[in-house]
């Protein structure tokens, strides 16, 4: 099916990191022209541009002038900007229970990834509101839907944007772009680069997916997929407000006790 996103123009925040750069394959694939945005990785940025035939964008997303910056950088780079994907974030690492988890910790987790996507969609419903249309996909995680010991952190900030966030802005829409839509997509065990060592050891996927029918983990391209049809007016648009979870059926109780 034509997704009528040739010659659209996309940003794609994190662009270069393991889901982002399936995202940036994807809508390339689909004739659309793409910004892919980077903080730090300017030389696989700058290759997957080069790639596609679209440009790289640097921006540190915790800063709001870098990000007022960026949305107008990806017009002048693209043409036009009708679709952003906020894909950046990141998470912290270390396991840590609340009772021992420092403030600043908390703080930067929720600035990398709710301040983030706050300043990135603020900059692009600015430009929404000049053009009349656009639209935005939000990749949040499952950690946002049933939590994560160890990463309460993380977990609220990825809530956020899969519940009152996208509730709340879907309906602010209508006031720049009455056909302007936003939904979040909300990955699970995802194999990207930074854990392919884990997702190989032995007994790793069976474990993972003791709550999960779908008994494997995603890929980064299942992901991109369902992010690219969302971002299509054409198959989606009568779709707004939504969280779409692209995690082989996960849920909050274990399906399987055969590990």
């Amino acid at each position: 099916m034509d997704t009528e996103l040739k010659g659209r123009g996309v940003l794609v925040t994190g662009g270069a990191g393991g889901i982002g750069t399936a995202l940036v394959r994807a809508f390339a694939d689909e004739g659309a022209k793409v910004a892919v945005h980077y903080r730090s990785n300017e030389d696989k940025a700058r290759k997957l541009a080069e790639d596609v035939g679209g440009a790289a964008l640097r921006a540190d997303l915790t800063v709001e002038s870098e990000v007022d910056a960026l949305v107008p950088g990806a017009v002048a780079a693209l043409g036009r900007l009708d679709v952003l994907v906020c894909n950046a974030g990141k998470y912290p690492a270390p396991d840590e229970a609340l009772w021992d988890m420092s403030l600043a910790r908390w703080r930067q987790t929720l600035a990398d990834n709710l301040d983030s996507v706050f300043l990135c969609c603020r900059a692009f419903l600015r430009h929404v509101a000049t053009t009349g249309t656009g639209n935005l996909v939000i990749i949040s995680s499952t950690a946002g839907l049933f939590g994560e010991a160890g990463h309460t952190d993380y977990a609220a900030a990825k809530g956020a944007l899969a519940s009152g966030f996208v509730k709340s802005l879907k309906n602010e829409l209508g006031r720049v772009a009455p056909l302007a839509r936003v939904n979040v997509v909300c990955p699970g065990w995802t194999e990207v680069d930074r854990n392919r060592a884990k997702v190989a050891a032995p007994g790793f996927v069976k474990q993972v997916t003791r709550t999960m029918p779908l008994r494997k983990v995603g890929q980064p391209e299942d992901v991109a997929r369902v992010v690219v049809t969302l971002a299509s007016d054409r198959i989606s648009g009568h779709v707004t407000g939504e969280v779409v979870t692209v995690a082989g059926g996960m849920e909050g109780r274990v399906l399987h006790d055969d590990v």
